[in-house]
């Protein structure tokens, strides 16, 4: 892009899907709090901006309510249910139901179980890797890096594998409304067949546990309890569709995003592979990067001033983590990819009280994918193809990347 060029951030755009941050880069130094008008939104780029957007109370993370309330009737009859089960999900309520609800899976879901899963996943990613092992090329994004997450996060509640490409396709239905797909003309459509198919899914899978339990998270939620009393129904069965695609859509996209980058710079690639130790800080620099979440999504709910703006009620805010990741008023050489970075207080898993729960798991994943795939395959290059993007706003990930595995 010319520096004579109109400045407007068009996510939908295939140039700006491969390659959002020169756009970013003039963003953050012309109009950092930009009013799109093809979004109709405000969109934010700045790393101290995205870091307050993702703090204030005056900012909420139930977009899906005002949403709901603008639609026509007959759309809003078909987006009922994905409604009832979405609006229970951690990442879209504010205090005090989010305290509560993250107070109770904080018992079920958190760093000193997900430490123990380590030998676990190891073998989830040998078996994997075993499957591609011997082939010349593969898909990378398809064969293994939606594969480990979603081995992991199914192993976690007790549902066989065996599921997983049913299950597949109801988390893609529901990513294209989640993921504010604007590419996508049938996404309500298919989010409501996703929801559907995939609630009807866990309430049958709770009912099985509430009769008779089992040792997987599932039934840890069932038995969870507060002083406030237990999960409702609806809130299990939603709380099980978010660990689902969210504990296996953003760490695909890290997996992908991650060996993608590496495969953009060679000599770090030999680093890692001749310096196996660095694979926590890599993982971290993977993440800031270029890492799974593009974009955090708010509704102003009550006025706030951002950088000189005045953001009024019912507006909404997309506050771009990619951005705000590649701020030089933050990180030191941002667009270089440093596998020893330090510090690197990147802000892809949120910040504050939504803070990701899934973070711990996400990290040891994608550790003891890269360290393996690097030590199996010590002539791993880029395949036959170009890699493709996925058309989101709120995710960033690759749906294609074809890898050479024996160059």
């Amino acid at each position: 892009m010319s520096a004579t060029a109109p400045l407007a951030f068009d996510p939908a755009d295939e140039a700006v899907r491969r390659d959002p941050f020169a756009v970013f880069a003039r963003l953050r130094d012309e109009d950092p709090v930009h009013w799109s008008p093809a979004l109709r939104t405000w969109v934010v780029t700045r790393y101290d901006d995205v870091r307050d957007v993702a703090m204030t109370p005056d900012l909420s993370p139930n977009r899906l309510k005002p949403f709901y309330a603008s639609l026509k009737d007959e759309r809003r009859t078909m987006l009922a249910e994905v409604m009832r089960y979405l609006s229970v999900w951690l990442v879209f309520r504010d205090p005090p139901e989010h305290t509560r609800l993250r107070r109770l899976l904080n018992g079920v879901i958190n760093p000193k179980v997900v430490a123990a899963m380590r030998p676990s996943i190891r073998r989830v990613v040998d078996e994997v890797l075993d499957r591609v092992a011997g082939r010349d090329e593969v898909d990378f994004a398809a064969e293994v890096a939606a594969l480990v997450p979603a081995w992991v996060i199914l192993d976690m509640l007790g549902i066989a594998r065996e599921r997983f490409d049913e299950i597949k396709v109801w988390s893609d239905d529901m990513r294209t409304f989640i993921g504010t797909s604007r590419g996508e003309p049938a996404r309500y459509e298919r989010v409501q067949r996703g929801a559907h198919a995939m609630a009807a899914f866990f309430r049958e899978a709770i009912a099985e546990r509430r009769a008779e339990p089992r040792d997987d998270v599932i039934s840890r939620m069932i038995a969870a309890t507060d002083d406030e009393g237990r999960l409702s129904e609806d809130e299990l069965i939603g709380t099980c569709m978010l660990i689902l695609f969210g504990g296996h859509e953003t760490t695909t996209s890290l997996l992908t995003n991650g060996v993608n980058a590496l495969l953009d710079h060679p000599d770090q690639l030999e680093r890692l592979r001749a310096e196996p130790a660095l694979i926590e800080s890599a993982v971290e620099e993977f993440l800031r990067y270029d890492g799974p979440s593009f974009s955090i999504a708010r509704v102003v709910a009550e006025e706030h001033a951002l950088a000189g703006r005045v953001l009024k009620p019912g507006e909404r805010v997309y506050a771009m983590v990619s951005a705000a990741n590649r701020d030089p008023r933050q990180f030191e050489q941002p667009d270089a990819l440093q596998l020893d970075r330090s510090p690197n207080r990147h802000l892809t898993f949120g910040f504050g009280i939504h803070f990701c729960l899934g973070a711990p798991l996400a990290r040891l994943e994608a550790q003891a994918c890269v360290a393996a795939l690097l030590e199996r395959f010590p002539r791993l290059a880029r395949g036959a193809g170009d890699p493709e993007w996925l058309d989101a706003m709120v995710m960033r990930g690759l749906t294609r990347l074809p890898l050479r595995l024996a160059a």
